[in-house]
């Protein structure tokens, strides 16, 4: 059966419009972006009438760290439906073990424990409520600009324009500004359950912290009795040339979330991992938390073959070797480009493309689209324009992708008067 344009794309916009969502469709037509998700494969992805063909340096934040439709990973999906259902959240499952216990082997030291959720910001809730239960504290200090998720807990966390509209954010949420070790220990004190980063906030900029952030945050954290979460929906996965972010800092968190790439970009799979201590809490409580598609059994074989693979050294050496030379690529760009480019923000392919104004983000977006690229501003600092490919892409694609970001660039300044 044929899904991908069996109607024209004028009518699926208008579908669109009609009943899912007329604010987008009117967003995307006043930016003469016109773009229906048809075709996709690997680092590509294709309108949906065929003209368009576009690198996707988005990958909808992390999701598609494996390219679009991964013959691995869907070789894995066909396998398990050939078994395998959601199962029971109930009951104790064989897959969910399975795919928990390697995430033991493979987390930060003593995170030997999983509950699996659907999205990240299911899984962020979790780590939160753990938090507070486990503590009997109701404080929560996270950073400002950062974003967490848009469900209850998660949205609490994250930056105020995305909790205004819904009126007065929860008592006892706190934010400070990410990487300030003087406002943190400040806003610590001894109703403080958790302090949750990004361990490198990426709707706020791509900002990398020193290399003693995480250690000072998490010695803080022990002598305030708080807990630190972690969140990796982004940074985990391979996408820092480590499986996780926060190996870069030499901590280990309380409790670390997983998200977007764990689904292979097939299947939705989240995860909450927690240390041996924090487990006790759900011993006494086990029914207290629960999510009938989480960690659903036909989903684990997928999950557990995205770790497999972004867990294998020689991924993540070439992982290693793609950021070498998108650095020194950026480099060139900003000698060339010394009027919009600042420079490049890194950690692995978990990269931000910095410019002089927050105009040039939402320009060189629109920009880069027009010259086949996919990379989406900041939203909470639009002066980075993020820059996330695959994590498996070829050498002569990331080639493309600085060939066409030159130009996008060179037409950026233009627009913008900065030749």
């Amino acid at each position: 059966m044929k899904y991908i344009g069996r109607d024209p794309k004028e009518r699926i916009i208008s579908k669109f419009s009609n009943h899912v969502s007329s604010g987008k469709a009117e967003f995307f037509k006043s930016v003469d972006i016109d773009f229906v998700f048809g075709k996709r494969e690997g680092p590509y992805v294709w309108d949906a009438a065929g003209e368009k063909r576009l690198i996707n340096c988005h990958c909808n934040g992390g999701v598609f760290n494996l390219g679009h439709r991964n013959p691995q990973i869907i070789q894995a999906l066909i396998e398990s439906l050939g078994e395998l259902d959601i199962g029971n959240h109930h009951f104790i499952s064989e897959q969910r073990a399975a795919l928990a216990q390697r995430l033991a082997e493979l987390a930060p030291g003593g995170l030997n424990y999983t509950v699996f959720g659907v999205g990240g910001g299911e899984a962020i809730d979790l780590a939160i409520k753990l938090a507070k239960g486990y503590t009997g504290r109701t404080k929560i200090v996270s950073a400002t600009g950062g974003y967490h998720g848009h469900t209850g807990l998660a949205l609490a966390t994250g930056d105020e324009q995305y909790r205004a509209p819904f009126g007065p954010n929860m008592p006892g949420f706190v934010q400070v500004p990410f990487g300030d070790k003087e406002a943190l220990a400040d806003a610590l004190d001894e109703t403080t359950a958790a302090v949750i980063f990004e361990t490198i906030p990426a709707t706020y900029g791509m900002p990398v912290p020193e290399k003693s952030f995480y250690p000072f945050v998490k010695e803080l954290c022990g002598k305030k009795g708080a807990l630190l979460i972690i969140d990796e929906v982004q940074t985990g996965l391979g996408r820092t040339g480590k499986l996780w972010g926060i190996e870069h800092f030499d901590t280990t968190p309380d409790i670390m979330v997983i998200g977007k790439g764990l689904s292979g970009g097939i299947y939705p799979m989240s995860a909450t991992c927690f240390n041996d201590a924090l487990q006790t809490f759900f011993h006494k409580n086990p029914f207290i938390h629960i999510s009938t598609f989480g960690g659903a059994e036909v989903g684990c074989p997928v999950a557990m073959e995205v770790l497999e693979i972004t867990s294998n050294p020689a991924f993540l050496e070439h992982v290693k070797e793609l950021a070498a030379f998108f650095k020194n690529s950026f480099e060139e760009l900003r000698t060339k480009h010394p009027e919009i480019i600042v420079g490049l923000r890194q950690l692995g392919l978990m990269m931000g493309i910095e410019m002089v104004n927050d105009l040039c983000g939402p320009v060189l977006t629109k920009v880069a689209y027009d010259h086949g690229i996919l990379s989406i501003y900041a939203n909470n600092n639009k002066t980075v324009s993020q820059l996330l490919p695959p994590l498996n892409i070829e050498r002569s694609v990331a080639q493309e992708i600085i060939e066409r970001l030159d130009l996008a660039i060179t037409d950026t300044k233009r627009v913008l008067k900065l030749c």
